[in-house]
């Protein structure tokens, strides 16, 4: 049955995980909450280690079985609990229901494969066709990807295949199932911006057609500005701020947010140092008590010694900072 504009798909509730180590367990996630609706792109922000690509993994049960423990919190999958699920019902969801689009693609498509011969089998794996059907789907998502000689591609190796098109490959395999939700880790990093901003509208395009939900991880709020409807802004662990996209970009509530932001390189004045955040994330081994970006902040004072929840700015922001909280009461 498919989703109807507007229900979640996706809902995070105070999700808390760490990671057991040999010198104790590193807090990776603390206290995340966010959702994702249907038809929406969603947009998570913030450094690398900032709990981004974990979130989703734990919510996808993709994290390495024994690696990571779930402390508290809770998430429903399309309605669902993902840890409860067997191993064969975790099948059906990822791939029929979910997909996602992973940061590197030589890491991603097997070498030793042709790209037809990949693409098909996700086909076949979740819906009835037969090999043919199969592979003239194949063969058209790659058409839809604006990949010239498909039939070519298809033969090709992912070795002889440029870092774009094989992006472009998985992409098409991520939508080859018609999920409702597709998750895309970062799948522009390692690209030149022509090449990027060709699979940004590639994604865009086809999330639009089909009425899939994306969530799209990034560090660069760049891109999620031209892509994402709503944002989240991670650090270390916690949602620093979270918003839409216009209302974020516009007037970002949060220190952490207003840096990223200055961090960008078209707003670097000419012959002038980029701007850059000082310091670095905070050990997640021994995280220090109330805020954990006050070390980093400029706008530090002595209410950031206790933590700051996540609260409502306006209609449509909502920031973990005692600063915009003191502001938002006294208004």
């Amino acid at each position: 049955m498919s989703a109807a504009q507007g229900d979640i798909l996706l809902d995070i509730d105070d999700l808390a995980l760490e990671f057991r180590t040999f010198r104790g367990p590193v807090k990776a996630l603390n206290g995340i909450s966010l959702n994702v609706r249907a038809g929406e792109i969603v947009g998570v922000v913030g450094e690398s280690g900032c709990g981004k690509s974990v979130t989703m993994m734990a919510a996808t049960r993709l994290l390495p079985k024994g690696s990571a423990r779930i402390t508290g919190g809770a998430v429903r999958l399309f309605g669902n609990d993902p840890m409860k699920l067997s191993e064969r019902e975790l099948q059906h969801v990822r791939g029929r229901q979910v997909s996602t689009i992973f940061q590197e693609p030589m890491n991603a498509l097997n070498p030793t494969r042709r790209i037809g011969d990949q693409v098909i089998e996700v086909i076949r794996r979740h819906q009835r066709l037969g090999t043919d059907a199969a592979r003239q789907k194949a063969v058209g998502l790659l058409r839809d990807m604006l990949i010239s000689e498909p039939e070519r591609i298809m033969r090709a190796y992912p070795f002889e295949l440029s870092g774009g098109m094989r992006q472009r490959v998985l992409i098409a395999m991520a939508f080859s199932c018609e999920p409702k939700l597709i998750i895309a880790d970062e799948p522009t990093t390692a690209l030149d911006v022509t090449v990027q901003a060709l699979i940004l509208s590639l994604i865009k395009q086809k999330a639009v057609s089909t009425g899939t939900a994306v969530v799209f991880i990034s560090h660069d709020m760049a891109v999620v500005s031209q892509l994402c409807d709503r944002l989240y802004v991670l650090y270390a662990g916690r949602v620093a701020e979270s918003g839409t996209t216009a209302a974020v970009l516009a007037a970002p509530a949060h220190p952490y947010t207003r840096a990223l932001i200055r961090c960008l390189p078209g707003l670097a004045v000419p012959k002038q140092p980029l701007e850059q955040i000082p310091g670095t994330l905070p050990d997640m081994l021994n995280p220090p008590a109330g805020c954990l970006f006050r070390a980093r902040c400029r706008e530090e004072n002595e209410r950031c010694v206790d933590v700051p929840p996540l609260a409502s700015i306006d209609p449509s922001r909502r920031a973990a900072c005692w600063r915009r909280i003191e502001e938002a009461e006294a208004t």
